[in-house]
């Protein structure tokens, strides 16, 4: 019996039920009025609360956007003058060490210029004394050699069974010594 009762209940709501609340004529005039309230405070709020918070938001953003690229180009002008200086700096280092390489060479041949020369007044100091010595030994030498020469042609003279006469062995043995 209950569900007798249901199903009647149900049948008669159906029938008098049109349909959707909304698609019914004769709400049309509240739906559209408190339609246009809430379109109306829709944009009030949105107009008054809403739009100018995300405005005063975008305009930060582009403010600080703004900001970072003046920010930016001014570091990459920065940076462009800190490269130029950088290479300034290269330059005038490597200036500084070919300056430096060039007086290090210069002084070193200075040096080498001041030994050569003085070894060379040693070597001429010490070929002079050799020349010296060797021509006091040739003296000698050749004075040994006419005093042995003059004795020898004297005993032989004398081994020969002749007289020797000294004058005449110096006169014999100085021309034999000229040539």
């Amino acid at each position: 019996m209950a569900k007798e009762t249901t199903a009647a209940h149900g049948t008669e709501a159906a029938a008098s039920a049109p349909g959707m609340p909304q698609l019914d004529f004769s709400n049309w005039g509240n739906q559209i009025f408190w339609l246009l309230v809430t379109l109306v405070v829709i944009y009030f709020v949105l107009s008054r609360i809403a739009l100018p918070r995300i405005a005063a938001v975008l305009a930060e953003r582009q403010g600080t956007i703004t900001n970072d690229i003046a920010k930016a180009e001014e570091l990459k002008a920065k940076a462009v003058e800190a490269e130029e200086a950088y290479n300034k700096a290269l330059a005038d280092a490597r200036a500084e060490a070919q300056r430096i390489a060039a007086e290090t060479k210069a002084e070193m041949q200075a040096e080498l210029d001041a030994a050569t020369a003085k070894a060379d007044a040693e070597i001429a100091g010490k070929l002079a004394e050799s020349e010296k010595a060797i021509a006091e030994i040739r003296a000698n030498a050749v004075a040994s050699v006419e005093a042995v020469a003059k004795d020898t042609a004297a005993e032989l003279i004398t081994a020969l069974g002749g007289e020797a006469d000294a004058k005449d062995v110096d006169a014999a043995v100085a021309a034999r010594m000229k040539g």
